[in-house]
């Protein structure tokens, strides 16, 4: 996997099912009172963060994606951190609902709203840079998603369209999302990392591995301490969780409603 100069490999490599990476990641807010579990799930354009998310929700069933790509619609590539703390992030811990449009969608009569309802049980945040330090108290548990820089344009590309402007787009959304993340390094914030494009070394782990139940994972560098002290191919998660999919009482049980602190 050719990667960014910045950007370690990760590894070891190894498939898991959904339903263990989603009690993992739950697993990491311990005890939450009055609001969903969050979840940042973090990575480069087309690196398949959004393809993480939509199987972690279908899976889960009471967990709400939102994507910072609408919180950031007309406002800046990357100068939105307020717009989610405020709109979004805030609101869910203090136990709100959320019905949030951000001043571009009134400035651009762009109907709707990006909604938590207050029955979710799990919040799951994803786009480029939402693991950044300035958000990271908001958040439980943090997913990287890593992916070759190749496989990732010819994706981007095949995504959005190759016409000549949207070639230009894509070279001027890199030219931002590259230094941003060499400055922010989101991956050292993840508790797990996720294979977004399986090539390489992390095709052979993988061999054999179900696209629609499985997921190609690593342990981050902030679960790395407690994940050393059991083997690369033991679970990712305690038995005694609650199952992926269990009731809001089940999956964010009484306790504290504290969250992580920004690191890195």
């Amino acid at each position: 996997m050719i990667l960014p100069p910045e950007e370690p490999p990760a590894g070891p490599w190894r498939v898991r099912s959904l339903s263990d990476v989603a009690r993992f990641l739950i697993d990491q807010a311990g005890d939450v009172l009055g609001r969903p579990v969050v979840i940042a799930i973090d990575g480069r354009s087309a690196s398949g963060k959004s393809t993480v998310a939509a199987r972690l929700q279908q899976l889960i069933g009471a967990a709400v994606v939102v994507h910072s790509d609408d919180i950031a619609w007309y406002q800046s590539f990357f100068d939105w951190s307020e717009l989610m703390e405020d709109g979004v992030l805030g609101p869910v811990h203090r136990g709100e609902e959320v019905a949030f449009r951000p001043p571009a969608w009134y400035e651009r009569c762009r109907s709707g709203a990006v909604t938590v309802p207050a029955d979710c049980a799990v919040l799951l945040v994803e786009g480029v840079g939402v693991a950044r330090r300035s958000l990271m108290k908001f958040y439980d548990a943090v997913v990287w998603v890593q992916s070759d820089m190749g496989e990732r344009r010819t994706r981007g590309l095949a995504r959005d369209g190759d016409s000549q402007a949207e070639v230009a787009f894509w070279d001027e959304w890199e030219a931002a999302e590259v230094p941003f993340l060499a400055d922010e390094k989101p991956w050292q914030r993840a508790d797990l990392i996720v294979a977004g494009t399986v090539v390489g070394t992390v095709a052979r782990a993988a061999h054999g591995y179900d696209t629609h139940t499985q997921l190609v994972v690593a342990i981050g560098l902030q679960s790395a301490p407690a994940a050393s002290a059991h083997e690369h191919t033991a679970p990712l998660t305690p038995a005694s969780r609650p199952p992926a999919g269990a009731s809001r009482s089940a999956a964010a049980a009484s306790g504290s409603t504290g969250s992580r602190e920004a690191q890195g």
